[in-house]
Protein backbone atom coordinates (compact mmCIF):
# COMPACT_ATOMS: atom_id res chain seq x y z
CA UNK A 1 0.00 0.00 0.00
CA UNK A 2 2.72 2.94 1.15
CA UNK A 3 4.74 1.39 -1.97
CA UNK A 4 1.65 2.75 -4.01
CA UNK A 5 1.17 5.76 -2.82
CA UNK A 6 4.67 6.74 -3.23
CA UNK A 7 4.71 5.74 -7.16
CA UNK A 8 1.34 7.92 -7.29
CA UNK A 9 2.96 10.70 -5.17
CA UNK A 10 6.01 10.90 -7.91
CA UNK A 11 3.83 10.80 -11.00
CA UNK A 12 2.22 14.04 -9.68
CA UNK A 13 5.19 16.01 -9.00
CA UNK A 14 6.76 14.59 -12.39
CA UNK A 15 3.12 16.18 -14.17
CA UNK A 16 3.73 19.23 -12.11
CA UNK A 17 7.46 20.02 -12.81
CA UNK A 18 6.77 19.20 -17.05
CA UNK A 19 3.94 21.48 -16.58
CA UNK A 20 5.92 24.24 -15.18
CA UNK A 21 8.84 23.89 -17.67
CA UNK A 22 6.28 24.29 -20.84
CA UNK A 23 4.90 27.43 -19.09
CA UNK A 24 8.51 28.77 -18.66
CA UNK A 25 9.53 27.71 -22.57
CA UNK A 26 5.94 29.59 -23.07
CA UNK A 27 6.79 32.81 -21.58
CA UNK A 28 10.10 32.94 -23.07
CA UNK A 29 8.88 32.47 -26.77
CA UNK A 30 6.51 34.82 -26.39
CA UNK A 31 9.19 37.50 -25.02
CA UNK A 32 11.02 36.53 -28.01
CA UNK A 33 8.34 37.67 -30.25
CA UNK A 34 7.21 40.28 -29.01
CA UNK A 35 10.91 41.73 -29.18
CA UNK A 36 11.14 40.76 -32.86
CA UNK A 37 8.21 42.36 -33.25
CA UNK A 38 9.03 45.41 -31.60
CA UNK A 39 12.32 45.12 -34.28
CA UNK A 40 10.15 45.06 -37.20
CA UNK A 41 7.97 47.93 -35.96
CA UNK A 42 11.44 50.11 -35.23
CA UNK A 43 12.83 49.05 -38.89
CA UNK A 44 15.29 51.42 -40.29
CA UNK A 45 15.28 53.35 -36.77
CA UNK A 46 17.03 49.99 -34.59
CA UNK A 47 19.40 49.90 -37.41
CA UNK A 48 20.50 53.60 -37.10
CA UNK A 49 20.47 53.15 -33.16
CA UNK A 50 22.41 50.47 -33.60
CA UNK A 51 25.11 52.38 -35.63
CA UNK A 52 25.27 55.26 -33.52
CA UNK A 53 25.87 52.62 -30.05
CA UNK A 54 28.25 51.05 -32.41
CA UNK A 55 30.54 54.37 -33.00
CA UNK A 56 30.13 55.61 -29.31
CA UNK A 57 31.55 52.02 -28.66
CA UNK A 58 34.32 52.62 -30.78
CA UNK A 59 35.57 56.37 -29.23
CA UNK A 60 35.22 55.08 -26.01
CA UNK A 61 37.36 51.84 -26.89
CA UNK A 62 39.60 54.34 -28.96
CA UNK A 63 39.61 57.07 -25.54
CA UNK A 64 40.37 53.34 -23.60
CA UNK A 65 43.25 52.52 -25.62
CA UNK A 66 44.65 56.10 -25.77
CA UNK A 67 45.32 56.46 -22.06
CA UNK A 68 46.89 52.67 -21.86
CA UNK A 69 48.97 54.12 -24.75
CA UNK A 70 50.30 57.36 -22.96
CA UNK A 71 52.38 55.98 -20.82
CA UNK A 72 54.64 53.94 -23.15
CA UNK A 73 54.58 57.07 -25.28
CA UNK A 74 55.88 59.28 -22.47
CA UNK A 75 58.18 57.10 -21.12
CA UNK A 76 59.59 56.73 -24.79
CA UNK A 77 59.35 60.73 -25.18
CA UNK A 78 61.66 60.88 -22.13
CA UNK A 79 64.09 59.00 -23.96
CA UNK A 80 64.18 60.58 -26.87
CA UNK A 81 62.96 64.26 -26.28
CA UNK A 82 61.66 66.58 -29.31
CA UNK A 83 63.41 69.97 -29.00
CA UNK A 84 63.17 72.60 -31.45
CA UNK A 85 66.65 74.18 -31.75
CA UNK A 86 67.31 77.98 -32.99
CA UNK A 87 70.18 80.52 -33.27
CA UNK A 88 70.28 83.96 -34.02
CA UNK A 89 73.93 85.49 -34.49
CA UNK A 90 75.76 88.70 -35.48
CA UNK A 91 79.36 88.57 -36.60
CA UNK A 92 81.82 90.67 -37.35
CA UNK A 93 84.46 90.06 -40.52
CA UNK A 94 86.54 91.05 -43.02
CA UNK A 95 85.76 90.34 -46.38
CA UNK A 96 81.91 89.35 -46.80
CA UNK A 97 81.81 87.40 -49.99
CA UNK A 98 84.80 85.10 -48.62
CA UNK A 99 83.07 84.50 -45.18
CA UNK A 100 79.54 83.94 -46.87
CA UNK A 101 81.32 81.17 -49.26
CA UNK A 102 83.01 79.57 -46.00
CA UNK A 103 79.56 79.52 -44.36
CA UNK A 104 78.19 78.37 -47.62
CA UNK A 105 80.48 75.25 -47.62
CA UNK A 106 79.75 74.67 -43.87
CA UNK A 107 76.24 74.05 -44.30
CA UNK A 108 76.93 71.67 -47.03
CA UNK A 109 79.22 69.85 -45.72
CA UNK A 110 76.90 69.06 -42.44
CA UNK A 111 74.21 68.27 -44.80
CA UNK A 112 71.77 71.26 -44.73
CA UNK A 113 70.60 73.98 -46.57
CA UNK A 114 69.93 77.77 -47.11
CA UNK A 115 66.82 78.80 -46.59
CA UNK A 116 67.31 83.01 -47.15
CA UNK A 117 70.28 85.08 -48.07
CA UNK A 118 70.27 88.97 -48.61
CA UNK A 119 73.54 91.40 -49.20
CA UNK A 120 73.63 95.30 -48.86
CA UNK A 121 76.11 97.47 -50.03
CA UNK A 122 77.28 100.84 -47.86
CA UNK A 123 77.42 103.78 -50.06
CA UNK A 124 79.52 105.51 -48.11
CA UNK A 125 82.60 103.43 -47.22
CA UNK A 126 81.89 100.49 -49.63
CA UNK A 127 81.40 97.64 -46.95
CA UNK A 128 78.75 95.07 -47.49
CA UNK A 129 76.50 93.19 -45.17
CA UNK A 130 73.74 90.88 -45.15
CA UNK A 131 72.05 87.66 -43.38
CA UNK A 132 71.90 83.93 -44.33
CA UNK A 133 68.93 81.82 -43.09
CA UNK A 134 69.95 78.03 -43.07
CA UNK A 135 68.90 74.55 -41.89
CA UNK A 136 71.18 72.49 -39.70
CA UNK A 137 71.06 68.85 -38.81
CA UNK A 138 70.19 68.72 -34.91
CA UNK A 139 73.45 66.60 -34.30
CA UNK A 140 75.38 68.92 -36.60
CA UNK A 141 73.99 71.91 -34.79
CA UNK A 142 76.53 73.00 -32.05
CA UNK A 143 79.48 72.26 -34.53
CA UNK A 144 78.05 74.57 -37.05
CA UNK A 145 77.50 77.27 -34.57
CA UNK A 146 81.38 76.91 -33.66
CA UNK A 147 82.60 76.83 -37.42
CA UNK A 148 80.84 80.18 -37.54
CA UNK A 149 82.19 81.94 -34.69
CA UNK A 150 85.70 80.38 -35.94
CA UNK A 151 85.22 81.95 -39.25
CA UNK A 152 84.45 85.51 -38.14
CA UNK A 153 86.41 88.34 -36.80
CA UNK A 154 84.55 89.08 -33.94
CA UNK A 155 81.08 87.58 -32.49
CA UNK A 156 78.59 90.65 -31.95
CA UNK A 157 75.64 89.15 -30.76
CA UNK A 158 74.85 85.31 -30.69
CA UNK A 159 71.37 84.11 -28.98
CA UNK A 160 70.40 80.09 -29.20
CA UNK A 161 67.36 79.12 -27.77
CA UNK A 162 65.19 75.36 -27.55
CA UNK A 163 61.41 74.52 -27.38
CA UNK A 164 60.79 71.16 -26.07
CA UNK A 165 57.42 70.06 -27.96
CA UNK A 166 57.89 66.12 -26.52
CA UNK A 167 54.16 66.22 -24.65
CA UNK A 168 52.66 67.88 -27.66
CA UNK A 169 53.99 65.33 -30.15
CA UNK A 170 53.37 62.37 -27.43
CA UNK A 171 49.61 63.89 -27.24
CA UNK A 172 49.46 64.22 -31.21
CA UNK A 173 50.68 60.36 -31.59
CA UNK A 174 47.65 59.39 -28.85
CA UNK A 175 45.08 61.38 -31.09
CA UNK A 176 46.19 60.10 -34.11
CA UNK A 177 45.54 56.66 -33.13
CA UNK A 178 42.21 57.19 -31.53
CA UNK A 179 41.33 58.44 -34.57
CA UNK A 180 42.29 55.78 -36.41
CA UNK A 181 40.40 53.12 -34.51
CA UNK A 182 37.34 55.58 -35.05
CA UNK A 183 38.11 55.30 -39.01
CA UNK A 184 38.65 51.63 -38.81
CA UNK A 185 35.29 51.10 -36.99
CA UNK A 186 33.66 53.48 -39.14
CA UNK A 187 34.87 51.74 -41.98
CA UNK A 188 33.60 48.93 -41.01
CA UNK A 189 30.14 49.90 -40.25
CA UNK A 190 29.62 51.28 -43.65
CA UNK A 191 30.68 48.08 -45.12
CA UNK A 192 27.71 46.48 -43.07
CA UNK A 193 25.27 49.26 -43.49
CA UNK A 194 22.33 48.41 -46.29
CA UNK A 195 20.33 51.92 -45.95
CA UNK A 196 21.11 54.81 -48.01
CA UNK A 197 20.39 57.42 -44.66
CA UNK A 198 22.68 55.06 -42.94
CA UNK A 199 25.49 55.23 -45.43
CA UNK A 200 25.24 58.95 -45.87
CA UNK A 201 25.53 59.64 -41.73
CA UNK A 202 28.86 57.03 -41.77
CA UNK A 203 30.50 59.20 -44.54
CA UNK A 204 29.81 62.03 -42.51
CA UNK A 205 31.41 60.98 -39.74
CA UNK A 206 34.31 59.58 -42.27
CA UNK A 207 35.04 62.32 -43.93
CA UNK A 208 35.39 64.53 -40.70
CA UNK A 209 37.53 61.85 -38.57
CA UNK A 210 39.70 61.94 -41.88
CA UNK A 211 40.34 65.27 -41.84
CA UNK A 212 41.09 65.88 -38.39
CA UNK A 213 43.43 63.19 -39.05
CA UNK A 214 45.01 64.95 -41.94
CA UNK A 215 45.26 68.09 -39.63
CA UNK A 216 47.09 65.76 -36.72
CA UNK A 217 49.26 64.07 -39.04
CA UNK A 218 50.54 67.76 -40.69
CA UNK A 219 51.32 69.05 -37.37
CA UNK A 220 53.58 65.91 -36.48
CA UNK A 221 55.51 66.44 -39.55
CA UNK A 222 55.92 70.52 -39.07
CA UNK A 223 57.12 69.67 -35.19
CA UNK A 224 59.42 66.56 -36.99
CA UNK A 225 61.12 68.34 -39.56
CA UNK A 226 61.65 71.68 -37.19
CA UNK A 227 62.75 69.21 -34.64
CA UNK A 228 65.23 67.52 -36.94
CA UNK A 229 66.76 70.78 -38.90
CA UNK A 230 67.83 73.66 -36.33
CA UNK A 231 67.45 76.77 -37.83
CA UNK A 232 70.15 79.37 -37.78
CA UNK A 233 70.45 83.01 -39.03
CA UNK A 234 73.84 84.86 -39.37
CA UNK A 235 73.62 88.28 -39.57
CA UNK A 236 77.11 89.59 -41.32
CA UNK A 237 78.85 93.04 -41.18
CA UNK A 238 81.76 93.58 -42.94
CA UNK A 239 84.52 95.68 -41.08
CA UNK A 240 85.76 99.04 -42.70
CA UNK A 241 89.34 98.08 -42.90
CA UNK A 242 90.74 99.65 -46.31
CA UNK A 243 92.92 102.32 -44.89
CA UNK A 244 96.95 101.22 -46.00
CA UNK A 245 98.06 98.77 -48.80
CA UNK A 246 95.18 99.90 -51.13
CA UNK A 247 95.43 101.08 -54.71
CA UNK A 248 94.74 104.38 -56.31
CA UNK A 249 91.02 103.11 -56.83
CA UNK A 250 90.51 102.28 -53.73
CA UNK A 251 91.30 106.09 -52.52
CA UNK A 252 90.03 107.68 -54.86
CA UNK A 253 92.42 109.50 -56.27
CA UNK A 254 91.92 110.05 -59.51
CA UNK A 255 88.50 111.67 -58.71
CA UNK A 256 90.30 114.22 -55.74
CA UNK A 257 93.00 115.10 -58.34
CA UNK A 258 90.48 116.78 -60.29
CA UNK A 259 88.22 117.65 -57.51
CA UNK A 260 91.21 120.16 -56.03
CA UNK A 261 92.19 121.28 -59.66
CA UNK A 262 88.52 122.45 -60.24
CA UNK A 263 89.09 123.92 -56.78
CA UNK A 264 92.29 126.21 -57.72
CA UNK A 265 90.72 127.32 -61.18
CA UNK A 266 87.77 128.36 -59.22
CA UNK A 267 89.83 130.40 -57.06
CA UNK A 268 92.15 131.92 -59.18
CA UNK A 269 88.97 132.88 -61.87
CA UNK A 270 87.22 134.38 -58.11
CA UNK A 271 90.25 136.31 -57.52
CA UNK A 272 90.90 137.60 -61.14
CA UNK A 273 87.22 138.60 -61.01
CA UNK A 274 87.59 140.19 -57.70
CA UNK A 275 90.55 142.08 -58.98
CA UNK A 276 89.00 143.29 -62.02
CA UNK A 277 85.61 144.31 -60.38
CA UNK A 278 87.79 146.42 -57.79
CA UNK A 279 89.48 148.21 -60.83
CA UNK A 280 87.39 149.02 -63.23
CA UNK A 281 84.74 150.07 -60.41
CA UNK A 282 87.18 152.15 -59.09
CA UNK A 283 88.90 153.46 -62.10
CA UNK A 284 88.05 157.05 -61.62
CA UNK A 285 90.01 157.27 -58.04
CA UNK A 286 92.40 155.81 -59.47
CA UNK A 287 93.00 157.96 -62.20
CA UNK A 288 92.87 161.28 -59.80
CA UNK A 289 95.27 159.46 -57.63
CA UNK A 290 97.52 158.68 -60.24
CA UNK A 291 97.55 162.37 -61.66
CA UNK A 292 97.91 163.81 -58.47
CA UNK A 293 100.59 161.26 -58.29
CA UNK A 294 102.80 162.70 -61.16
CA UNK A 295 102.15 165.98 -60.25
CA UNK A 296 103.75 165.45 -56.84
CA UNK A 297 106.87 163.05 -58.44
CA UNK A 298 107.26 166.08 -61.19
CA UNK A 299 107.46 168.89 -58.33
CA UNK A 300 109.81 166.84 -56.33
CA UNK A 301 112.12 165.89 -59.48
CA UNK A 302 111.76 170.11 -60.40
CA UNK A 303 113.25 170.99 -56.99
CA UNK A 304 115.72 168.76 -56.96
CA UNK A 305 117.08 169.47 -59.96
CA UNK A 306 117.56 173.30 -58.83
CA UNK A 307 119.76 172.25 -55.86
CA UNK A 308 122.22 170.05 -57.84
Amino acid sequence: MITVLMVTFGFVMMLAACSNKNEDQSAEYDISTESQQDSVQDGGFAVEREETENVEQAQDDADSGESSEVPENTEAGQQDRKIIYTADMRVEVRDYQESLGTFQDSISDYGGYMVESAMYEETENGTASGYVTARIPQEHFNAFIEVVEDGSDRVLESNVSGQDVTEEYVDLESRLASKEVVEERLLSFMEQAEETEDLLAISDDLANVQEEIEEITGRMNYLQDKTDLATVTIHIEEKDVRISGVGEEDLNTWEKTQEQFMKSINFLISAFSGLFVFLVGNLPLILLLGVIGLIVFWVIRKQMNRKA
